[in-house]
């Protein structure tokens, strides 16, 4: 555990030494709190257009919960602004290393491969927490102005889902990045993948076939929805770290046959 701590300290510190860190996080933040604003913008309208219309024709329209439409809304473009910005932190956990030369010191090292490869992963998943923990002042500003009372379990639960489908995409663009020697072909090529799986999301709408059902459980996305929702199913947690657990795994066995190669 030492060494992977060791591990997870240096690469994470490796974020901050090239001011790619810096252009991810400010580019992701401008991004989501442009999203927000907007989304709370046009939700708050209309539940004041269907208050309105409600008082003028005399109706018993429900008010709309705006916080947690709000929250629903922000998640779902959350997971997929996640696709685009992710290929960007992950493009160079081992193609670096092979850029620089250091990937022999990596691989003549008395560290494992199980050390190394959950090292960098952990540091990636702990720069992603830092990208992702300003978001957490959106809901505290809007609690501020929210009654009676705002509703915290969706956005735990929408953090929790972020969680595992940032880990299980960071797992699979790590896998990306030790097959190359050059960040901008891991970058696009991880990017590709998550575009793959992405579209994969909107084919599980194609019917009730065998082939719909098979696409709509191995969506990254699909298993996202419940979380945005405010509801935990145990199934979309075992598949996400199922997902993670295979993604690692075949990093660990990329990873090994270089060791075999030198």
């Amino acid at each position: 555990m030492k060494n992977i701590w060791a591990i997870l300290e240096r690469e994470y510190s490796n974020y901050f030494v090239s001011p790619i860190a810096y252009v991810v996080t400010t580019i992701f933040l401008l991004v989501m709190g442009f999203f927000f604003y907007n989304i709370l913008r046009l939700i708050v309208q209309n539940s004041m257009m269907a208050a309105m219309q409600s008082q003028q024709f005399g109706g018993g329209m429900p008010p709309i919960d705006v916080p947690s439409v709000v929250t629903r809304n922000f998640f779902e473009t959350l997971s997929t602004v996640l696709l685009f910005m992710l290929p960007m932190t992950t493009m160079g956990l081992f193609t670096e290393e092979k850029k620089q030369g250091t990937i022999e010191l990596l691989l003549t090292s008395p560290l494992t491969s199980v050390q190394i490869v959950l090292g960098k992963f952990l540091a990636s998943v702990a720069f992603f927490l830092s990208m992702l923990a300003p978001t957490l002042l959106y809901f505290v500003l809007m609690q501020a102005y929210s009654q009676p009372r705002f509703p915290w379990s969706p956005v735990f639960s929408g953090y929790l889902g972020i969680l595992l489908l940032g880990g299980s995409l960071i797992a699979l663009g790590a896998f990306i990045s030790t097959l190359t020697e050059n960040q901008i072909i891991a970058s696009v090529s991880t990017f590709g993948v998550f575009l793959i799986l992405w579209v994969l999301d909107f084919a599980t709408h194609s019917g009730d076939s065998k082939l719909g059902d098979a696409l709509n459980y191995l969506s990254v996305l699909n298993h996202f929805d419940d979380f945005s929702k405010g509801v935990i199913d145990t199934t979309h947690i075992i598949f996400y770290l199922s997902f993670m657990t295979f993604a690692l795994l075949l990093t660990l066995r990329s990873f090994e046959s270089m060791r075999w190669r030198q």
